[in-house]
């Protein structure tokens, strides 16, 4: 029987297209999926040069691999899993590695990592972003499991993985759950992110009146500058679409914005590890509180705000949004970054964050100019607390910070909602202060609770007796 480099399970449009991305560097890869119809496509899909292979067999499946065994998951997220896992592990022998592809909830990936390591069998989970498009033609991707079994997936990741300078946009990240934190705080990345460029948008349309079209403008010249990234692209490109009726499209959608969790997850995580990412936080927030349409209908009527009439020039104050932007952008990144930190050390993943802005710099939804600065910062001091810190990087947001003060200070008087950019430069000036009035909050847990604060003029813990 001829033997397959990589298995697949799940064919929706991910697996699908990760699969036709492996036959393209020349990989002989299978596919299980229980719908005929999806295995069927696979097969049909696939051209006469591609080495593909589709079944709804699970043993079928697992035999036409080559040994050591590399299958990925492509399952939703949940019990989903852990049924593929089940229904594959009778097949499976010692050595073999289980690759989760899906937006795993960290702790079940550590869950799974010890009870499948009981049994020989290597786990790996994996975050992929990039979206269809990046699955098919370049994605990136995060790994983590056991750094030896990882040489088995190596060259079949490297070849399909998005390329930066010739760099591919994957690399083992550490152990346990690590691939699947990374992923979890990129994803809270990408929630601060399309956050603030939905302020942006707010802003130049309901703050200062800009034209549909020259938000557009706005947006596309953005792109070649050091705001450039994908989401910022992707914008550009929303934002110059139209409906069959001539509408410009974006005006016509719902602000009713979905979610499915993973941003909750890095705010609820961070927490827990004492990480402050107030952007993320706040991205988090506004989402729910557009589930609040009905209320927020009617809180129109009657929580009403005038602004005064104030003249804007367009051309100045694009360019202090550019940076305001910029400014916020950079504090977003941080905030993630060092979250990462705190919990590398926290869960022994060993991660160099180097390596993790590497492969965020191209394939990923949150790819941005930036993260090459953020590489080259992590180079020079491989030991660096926060990329605020880096000289460079700190020179740009000082040059940046007069921008961002100037528009939240306009939102302010024109009524306009932002809660990120507040909470970016907040994190900002939080972190510039040598010292915070966090020192009354030591006092009042001592008057109310005997809770004892320290001093800063004297070693020890003290209490005191408060009139």
């Amino acid at each position: 029987m001829k033997s397959y480099d990589f298995g697949i399970v799940g064919l929706g449009v991910m697996g699908r297209n990760l699969l036709l991305n492996m036959a393209d560097h020349k990989f002989a890869v299978a596919g299980l999926d229980l719908d005929r119809e999806k295995a069927e496509s696979l097969q049909n899909e696939a051209t006469a040069e591609q080495d593909v292979k589709a079944t709804t067999e699970a043993q079928e499946f697992v035999n036409l691999i080559r040994k050591p065994r590399a299958i990925m998951l492509l399952v939703p997220a949940g019990k989903p899993v852990d049924s593929a896992i089940h229904s594959l592990l009778p097949h499976l022998e010692e050595g073999d590695i289980i690759i989760d592809g899906g937006n795993s909830y960290f702790p079940d990936t550590d869950r799974r990592f010890t009870e499948l390591a009981e049994k020989n069998i290597h786990f790996f989970g994996m975050g992929i972003s990039g979206g269809e498009k990046g699955a098919r033609f370049g994605p990136s991707m995060m790994p983590g499991g056991d750094r030896k079994a990882y040489e088995r997936l190596r060259p079949i990741f490297e070849a399909i993985a998005a390329k930066v300078n010739g760099d591919p946009c994957v690399e083992y990240l550490g152990n346990g759950s690590a691939g699947n934190y990374v992923k979890m705080v990129h994803n809270g990345i990408e929630y601060g992110i399309m956050q603030l460029i939905a302020e942006v948008y707010d802003l130049m349309k309901r703050g200062y009146g800009i034209s549909d079209e020259k938000i557009q403008q706005t947006f596309a010249e953005w792109k070649e500058s050091e705001v450039q990234s994908f989401l910022v692209e992707i914008t550009a490109d929303i934002l110059n679409t139209f409906d069959d009726e001539g509408n410009r499209l974006v005006n016509v959608i719902s602000d009713w914005a979905k979610s499915k969790g993973t941003g909750k997850w890095t705010s609820q995580n961070a927490m827990d590890l004492q990480a402050p990412v107030p952007v993320i936080d706040a991205a988090v927030t506004m989402r729910d509180m557009s589930k609040f349409k009905p209320e927020r209908i009617e809180a129109a009527k009657k929580l009403t705000w005038t602004p005064a009439q104030k003249e804007f020039n367009e051309t100045a104050l694009l360019a202090q949004l550019k940076d305001a932007f910029y400014f916020a952008m950079i504090n977003t990144y941080a905030q993630g970054l060092v979250q990462l930190s705190i919990a590398s050390e926290t869960y022994g993943y060993e991660l160099n964050l180097e390596v993790v802005a590497k492969i965020w710099r191209g394939g990923c939804i949150i790819r941005a100019a930036v993260l090459e600065d953020f590489r080259q910062a992590y180079s020079r001091n491989p030991s660096l607390k926060n990329i605020l810190l880096d000289d460079a990087i700190a020179a740009n947001l000082i040059r940046t910070q007069e921008g961002a003060r100037a528009i939240i200070k306009d939102a302010v008087d024109q009524g306009v909602p932002v809660a990120a950019f507040m909470n970016a430069l907040s994190y900002f000036d939080s972190y510039r202060s040598e010292r915070l009035a966090t020192n009354i909050i030591q006092a009042q847990r001592d008057y109310f609770g005997a809770h004892t604060y320290e001093r800063i003029d004297r070693e020890g813990v003290f209490h005191t007796q408060w009139n």
